[in-house]
């Protein structure tokens, strides 16, 4: 069952009387925005950001999202909303400035009818607001179109969220325990001001991959560990995903000129620098709960990469591995590596690493053989384990 979402972007933040909680700074984006997505991955089919002056910065949060596919609308009066809200599906309401780990939006999302996500009422909850005298809402609720309509009938100029969440527990609404680690270590919590904003997005970048799947050999044991060590630092000084990308696909580029030159250690190194920043820019838009790029622009660092193999090797043997390359690299971009496991996937990241390796001893063309064997292995490894 499809449902909608109301995003709520109208409360003061700390550290301006003219800045919104809603539009700080958090993962690369404002805080809204990053709400926003998180309730289109657990589902939400149109979120509705409930605003009491529209700011350029809301504006475009709104032009960013829907740049991406999702649909959103900000929402200043009751009428509007009356209009807009769903009669026929639930709504996912998030509270105003409130982090929440997917998990949980995942959790209410799965449920039908009225539900809160809650906490235990203590220190580590104490900003969050109460709803009886041992529990307090930790800002996020699923709502029935009945119990929405029959409070937007009757609200006049209360505050939505608060009056919501009233409404459901005095209907008994299904609770959600959130357990105090989960406020201890920032998964849920509610910021008003931009150095907590930072402090929370630290915390959960640092909690682990947000995407789960299986890469290529170099790029699960080599680069995805150098992204997830580099990313967060990149994301907190507010560098794009794009630029990163740019600066991959130019160092690509300029890899290619010392292998030109004769020079392919320097070549390979500058293209396994420019492959991390590749993987980087990913991360970065896993962090921002944004997918990354699977059509040509992904692609382009790698066949740089496969370039700069066939331009250094200068023979058939080359040219071969290079093509052959290039669909493994594919098939593992695209997921269509089967069962195989991270290590069975010879993309070029990892021809690269075994290149550079044995240029710099002075085996090249013993490279190339080994390269040429791993990369026919591993294309058989995908076709065999995925007909089985």
């Amino acid at each position: 069952m499809t449902f909608a979402a109301i995003l709520s972007a109208s409360r003061a933040s700390s550290d301006s009387s003219g800045a919104l909680r809603a539009s700080l700074h958090f993962a690369g984006q404002t805080l809204v925005e990053y709400q926003a997505r998180q309730a289109a991955r657990a589902g939400a089919d149109r979120i509705m950001i409930l605003v009491s002056v529209i700011t350029p910065a809301l504006s475009q949060a709104v032009d960013r999202l829907s740049a991406d596919g999702i649909a959103v609308a900000l929402i200043r009066d009751m009428v509007s909303m009356v209009r807009d809200a769903p009669r026929d599906a639930d709504v996912l309401l998030v509270a105003d400035g409130v982090v929440i780990a997917q998990g949980h939006f995942d959790a209410i999302a799965e449920r039908d009818g009225n539900a809160l996500l809650v906490t235990d009422d203590s220190r580590a909850s104490a900003p969050f607001e109460r709803i009886d005298a041992g529990q307090r809402w930790a800002g996020l609720a699923r709502i029935s179109p009945d119990l929405l309509f029959g409070t937007l009938d009757m609200i006049g100029d209360w505050d939505l969220s608060l009056t919501l969440v009233r409404a459901a527990v005095q209907n008994d609404a299904r609770r959600i325990t959130v357990p105090q680690d989960d406020l201890l270590t920032g998964r849920v919590a509610l910021v008003d001001g931009q150095a907590q904003a930072d402090l929370v997005a630290q915390a959960v970048m640092s909690a682990g991959s947000l995407a789960k799947r299986v890469r290529g050999l170099a790029e699960h044991y080599l680069l995805c560990p150098a992204a997830r060590l580099f990313s967060p630092a990149l994301m907190r000084t507010q560098v794009p995903a794009t630029q990163v990308r740019v600066a991959a696909m130019a160092l690509g580029a300029i890899a290619l000129v010392p292998i030109e030159l004769l020079w392919p250690a320097t070549g390979f190194l500058l293209l396994l620098v420019a492959l991390a920043l590749a993987e980087i820019a990913d991360r970065l838009d896993e962090l921002a709960l944004r997918a990354p790029p699977a059509g040509w622009v992904a692609f382009v660092v790698p066949f740089f990469a496969v370039g700069g193999i066939s331009l250094a090797g200068g023979s058939v043997l080359a040219t071969c591995l290079a093509l052959l390359l290039a669909i493994i690299q594919l098939a593992d971009r695209w997921q269509r590596t089967g069962g195989a496991r991270a290590w069975m996937i010879f993309t070029p990241a990892s021809a690269v690493v075994l290149l550079l390796l044995t240029t710099l001893l002075g085996a090249t063309m013993m490279g190339y053989e080994v390269a040429m064997l791993a990369a026919i292995a591993s294309a058989g490894a995908i076709i065999l384990r995925k007909a089985t």
